[in-house]
């Protein structure tokens, strides 16, 4: 995290900012506390995306719908202001690292794992990340919704399950960039996590969600992109895509064929969520659905974030990872995000969580997603 700049807001709305978590496409997010005491994930739009009226409509459309996704698996948005002069979304916070630092701690994972890095996940637990991810599309695309962007970056580990961030609001920039091209011809997505039709440029269905999340799993499993690093060229990673079967070497037996499945080129051939959780299996409720050293270390991440004092100027970056965001039940339109949920406090033994209920209005933060904008083939 770093500390706010000269030219950063000291306060949005009922929240005071105290640091800087990063950017993306949609703009910058800061780490806020009401006042209080809630500490939220808080995305203040660019000005010049909340100047266009198209994108405002769009984005307060995507807010009101991201709104109803409720979900143990999705991250919820707990306030935000669409009519602002700069529109701005809140999502409660969750000290837990994504997948990304979990596996590799970079974006390119051609240069293997990063200093302080676990490594690919256990079998068991690439499972459960499946069956959680399942759960969350099948919760999103119920609201009319599709991610369009699920990476290892917008998948945040916490000691009950994964949680899947920055669903939804993203698509308000289709109405700057004519569906999926930019108007100076620029393909925005993910390299390495992104489906052939977006590849393409054609119409983009839940089924693009599936292709990424079986790209997800290969890997955790791994620590590979299965169709290769954006390092060998952009061009010809998504020519990959589009073309050439994923190279699954090292994904786990018992999870080859479901990943080749979710893979495909055809969308209309993919498996729905449904069907995956019907292939995958949950595990024991019993036990921790993470490696020891993983539990232990979300816990001390929690710890910190609830015992660190509401600071003046800084936050021990320490306690919070970068990529760390929500999860908790929304308030009512227009209500600002109170206290500290008691449900943040790590639990002294991590389980498997149960399967999600369908729950009240809830759903996801835009955090700093390594979003890329690359030229189009």
């Amino acid at each position: 995290m770093e500390k706010l700049g000269s030219a950063d807001p000291q306060r949005i709305g009922a929240y005071r900012l105290l640091g800087r978590l990063g950017a993306g496409g949609m703009g910058q997010v800061y780490l806020a506390r009401s006042d209080r005491g809630r500490v939220v994930a808080l995305k203040l739009v660019r000005e010049e995306l909340a100047a266009q009226q198209e994108f405002r409509d769009r984005f307060r459309q995507e807010v009101r719908a991201a709104r109803r996704v409720g979900s143990t698996w999705t991250a919820p948005v707990l306030d935000a202001d669409t009519e602002a002069a700069v529109p701005w979304v809140a999502t409660g916070y969750v000290a837990g690292p994504s997948l990304q630092t979990t596996v590799t701690g970079r974006a390119n994972t051609a240069a293997g794992p990063a200093p302080g890095a676990y490594g690919p996940l256990p079998d068991r637990s690439v499972h459960i990340l499946g069956t959680g991810l399942a759960h969350a599309l099948r919760a999103i695309h119920g609201a009319d919704l599709i991610h369009r962007d699920l990476k290892p970056s917008n998948i945040l580990l916490t000691i009950d399950g994964p949680r899947v961030i920055d669903f939804g609001i993203a698509r308000a920039l289709d109405t700057v960039t004519d569906g999926g091209l930019t108007r100076t011809g620029a393909l925005v997505g993910s390299p390495g996590f992104m489906s052939p039709e977006q590849v393409r440029g054609e119409r983009v269905t839940p089924a693009c969600d599936v292709f990424c999340l079986g790209a997800v799993l290969a890997y955790a499993s791994t620590g590979r992109l299965p169709f290769g690093a954006a390092a060998s060229g952009v061009h010809a990673l998504l020519f990959r895509i589009a073309q050439e079967d994923p190279d699954l070497t090292g994904v786990p037996v018992d999870l080859v064929e479901l990943i080749r499945d979710c893979l495909r080129k055809d969308p209309a051939t993919r498996p729905s969520p449904d069907e995956i959780l019907e292939r995958l299996d949950e595990g024991d409720p019993a036990e921790p659905w993470l490696p020891g050293a993983l539990i232990a270390q979300l816990g001390r991440h929690a710890v910190g974030l609830l015992d660190s004092e509401d600071p003046t100027g800084t936050v021990p970056t320490d306690t919070i990872p970068k990529d760390a965001v929500p999860t908790d039940t929304a308030p009512k339109d227009g209500e600002p995000a109170d206290a500290v949920p008691a449900d943040a406090v790590p639990a002294d033994t991590a389980t498997v969580p149960a399967p999600p209920q369908e729950a009240t209005p809830a759903p996801t933060p835009d955090q700093v997603p390594d979003q890329v904008t690359e030229p189009a083939t």
